[in-house]
């Protein structure tokens, strides 16, 4: 009697088993997790080559160069100019996640700061007329100043200079990290005052670049997942510590002998795994861009504006390593 119950209880038990794991396949085939795709893309000038090399490579996006200098100078390029850049982009097809026009936007000078900001407006009325939702670029610095006031003239600059562009335009502006530039954005102590002063602006917000961070000593990872809310484009580029001269010289060594070196994406410090889980857990999927300035890839004799062939080689090495993260198109 006691083996038969025992049978009974084992056949109920197997039976509610295999409900359960029946219940459990049609949940997950119900719930099937979609597959991460965000668009992978690569940083550059514009031109119809460079165009047309980030479409035979299997890149669905671009970041393009904005600024004064560039082949998309916002001050002089025409209509009819604007039509073709737009024709081109369209035929291949090529989605341009943001521009890239780095300024000074309160530069301590007047004059110079005036037509600072008047470049910049054309940049996003340019962008606007490209269909383009972003513009990376630096916060603006005066270091004459003390810090908040600093944040305080960067708040009141926007406000009254951009802001009314980008609400006709649909333009957000977003902020690189690069500790060089003129920029307060770069640091998440940088993060929380500029986003504390904009309150909740829809017109800001960050261009994240994790290597800029690494050569500053900070976590990359977990500034990502600090302002992930605040993330609506990313470079890629990996920066490599030379130990051994760091060692040697420390952080500002006397004979001036470089420490780091920007690499692609693989050949540095950042654990990209752990980057693109933050990114993804998060549920980002805008655009990620390669920028290449990688000194062993053509990055320091890049003539431009098309690419190299070394420049390029650069490009096709870093989507290789990247290909195991980000599936492509």
């Amino acid at each position: 009697m006691y083996l038969v119950l025992m049978t009974r209880r084992t056949l109920i038990g197997s039976i509610s088993a295999a409900a359960a794991a029946s219940s459990l396949t049609k949940g997950q085939q119900t719930h099937r997790p979609k597959e991460w795709k965000p668009r992978l893309g690569v940083l550059g000038p514009y031109t119809p080559a460079n165009v047309a090399f980030a479409k035979a490579q299997g890149f669905t996006n671009m970041i393009l160069d904005g600024g004064s200098g560039s082949t998309l100078n916002a001050a002089s390029i025409s209509d009819a100019q604007v039509e073709q850049v737009k024709a081109t982009l369209q035929k291949a097809p090529m989605h341009v996640s943001a521009f890239q026009v780095t300024q000074n936007h309160i530069e301590a000078d007047p004059q110079k700061r005036e037509r600072e900001n008047a470049y910049f407006v054309k940049a996003i009325e340019l962008a606007g007329k490209l269909g383009v939702s972003y513009i990376g670029t630096a916060s603006g610095k005066d270091p004459s100043k003390p810090f908040q006031q600093q944040i305080d003239e960067i708040v009141r600059v926007y406000n009254e200079k951009y802001f009314p562009a980008c609400e006709r335009n649909h333009v957000r502006i977003l902020w690189e990290p690069w500790p060089e530039g003129p920029n307060l954005a770069t640091s998440p102590v940088g993060f929380e005052a500029l986003f504390k002063g904009f309150g909740d602006s829809p017109y800001v917000g960050l261009q994240y670049d994790p290597s800029h961070l690494v050569r500053q000593f900070m976590d990359p990872i977990q500034t990502a997942r600090d302002f992930a809310e605040k993330i609506y484009d990313v470079h890629l580029k990996d920066t490599e510590i030379l130990w051994p001269v760091l060692r040697a010289g420390g952080i500002n060594p006397v004979n001036g002998a470089s420490w780091w070196r920007y690499r692609i994406p693989g050949m540095g410090s950042i654990s990209w795994r752990e980057f693109f889980s933050a990114l993804q857990n998060v549920g980002y999927t805008g655009a990620m861009s390669v920028e290449q300035e990688d000194p062993l890839y053509g990055a320091d004799d890049n003539p431009g504006p098309d690419f190299s062939s070394e420049f390029k080689m650069g490009f096709i090495m870093a989507k290789r390593y990247l290909a195991q993260y980000v599936p492509s198109a």
